[in-house]
């Protein structure tokens, strides 16, 4: 199974990127991963947040394949524990799944399009939380996952 994680625009923090990129690489020994960066939309002023939504919606669904099995990243999705959440990854994963996508959408959320493709929604808190920090957490908690299904001492109950 392949992992894949789309979010909408840039990372502005140096700091953030380079931390992501560190849980990237620890991903790697265990599934292959891949973060693509859908980049900003470009004169956004004449744009109404529907608008932007849809065009954003329209640049997400062409990164997706028919087969993917697609997990948006929004307030109102399931929580989970880190532990329930490593299982919910061991069950994709054994199920013969091609490729698990995550999507993290632009500042105004996702569009009626790409909630109608998606398969779940996962809620990482109850809090908001900014665009790239949601890459940083989302990227650590797919590793932590893996740790915990490896018996490693990365995560701690």
């Amino acid at each position: 199974m392949k992992i894949t994680l789309i979010a909408v625009g840039k990372t502005d923090d140096s700091r953030i990127a380079d931390l992501t990129q560190v849980y990237i690489d620890r991903l790697q020994h265990y599934v292959n991963f891949d973060l693509h960066i859908i980049p900003d939309l470009k004169k956004t002023k004449n744009l109404s947040e529907e608008q932007q939504k849809n065009e954003e919606g329209k640049l997400i669904l062409n990164q997706l394949e028919k087969s993917d099995f697609v997990t948006l990243l929004d307030e109102k999705g399931k929580k989970y524990t880190s532990l329930q959440f490593a299982q919910l990854i061991n069950k994709r994963s054994v199920s013969g799944l091609k490729r698990l996508v995550f999507i993290i959408g632009g500042p105004y959320g996702f569009s009626p399009d790409v909630y109608s493709r998606a398969n779940s929604k996962l809620s990482l808190s109850d809090m908001t939380f900014s665009h790239q920090m949601v890459r940083l957490f989302a990227v650590e908690q797919i590793y932590r996952a893996f740790t915990i299904l490896r018996n490693e001492p990365y995560h701690h109950e």
